[in-house]
């Protein structure tokens, strides 16, 4: 994961160090945390990629999805993950050869703008909320995969079920405290922003999947939208 909303060479610099100082942690929440799980495994069955296809994750952070792609893409298919954080690759890299995965590769780079040319599907897991323009990723993620290719988005905002509002201000903090910028200003529009990047970038895949299909699951915080590219 990275944050694509920082425009500047430094912002950018600052989430790299943020996301590769975390990445540990962040594995192991993203791994073990209650229902993500349950989560990724979902995403995989929604994405629904063939045997022999292959999966490309942008974002893809330290992996945690690569064992529930490969699982639906067989042995003779392959899965790719994207990402631009040193750190949160490392981490894949050593969750790749400790599973002895030959059929799944890291590459460095911005899943906004991937050195990707071919797959059969793509996938991206919170990732959303930190892309600056999402609805213009997921028009050019959908070009990448063609006419009759997958494409899935599993994003977190606020929860619109109003017996979770409540919930919403634990959210806010948790969004806060998961940001490599702490300005105060970042603070009060953090959940505004992901709010608005989630919804674009859901709306952007609807109107490219004539089939798109979309559900909530965790008390509403996380949305999980996937579809076929007309």
């Amino acid at each position: 994961m990275s944050d694509h909303g920082t425009n500047s060479k430094s912002g950018a610099a600052n989430a790299q160090e943020f996301y590769t100082r975390w990445a540990r942690l962040y594995d192991a929440l993203a791994t073990y945390g209650p229902g993500v799980a349950t989560l990724r495994e979902r995403t995989a069955a929604a994405l629904d990629p063939r045997p022999g296809d292959t999966v490309v994750e942008m974002g893809c952070g330290t992996g945690a999805n690569f064992a529930f792609l490969r699982e639906r893409v067989g042995s003779s298919g392959t899965v790719v993950g994207v990402d631009f954080s040193p750190g949160m690759l490392a981490v894949a890299r050593d969750r790749v050869a400790r599973e002895g995965w030959e059929n799944v590769h890291v590459v460095r780079a911005d899943a906004a703008t991937p050195p990707i040319r071919d797959s059969d599907a793509i996938v991206a897991s919170f990732v959303s909320g930190m892309l600056a323009d999402p609805a213009a990723v997921v028009n050019e993620w959908s070009e990448l995969v063609g006419p009759g290719g997958r494409l899935a988005l599993l994003d977190l905002a606020r929860s619109t079920r109003p017996a979770c509002r409540p919930l919403n201000a634990l959210f806010h903090g948790l969004v806060f405290a998961g940001m490599p910028s702490k300005r105060p200003a970042d603070l009060s529009a953090a959940t505004d922003v992901l709010d608005r990047r989630v919804v674009a970038a859901q709306r952007a895949l609807r109107e490219r999947c004539a089939d798109a299909s979309y559900s909530t699951h965790a008390l509403g915080f996380a949305r999980l939208g996937a579809g076929t590219v007309d």
